[in-house]
């Protein structure tokens, strides 16, 4: 997930991301997103799950972009 927060909250960001179960790896990046988020689920549902309940409430957050990722 590519995700755009406000100016100088990359670093609560990441902290808050990364108590998220389902968060596997989490990344401060410079550029037009300010994170990258690699999230796992077992199913889709679930993915809607965590974007929705978990990810997009953090305070903070300005956008969020999804990369759905199958195997």
């Amino acid at each position: 997930m590519l995700i755009s927060c406000e100016i100088g909250e990359e670093q609560l960001l990441y902290s808050q991301l990364k108590k998220i179960p389902e968060v596997k790896s989490c990344l401060i990046t410079y550029g037009s997103y300010d994170v990258v988020a690699e999230f796992v689920t077992d199913t889709p549902s679930q993915m809607n799950e965590i974007i929705t309940s978990k990810i997009r409430k953090l305070q903070k957050i300005k956008s969020t972009i999804t990369l759905r990722v199958t195997n």
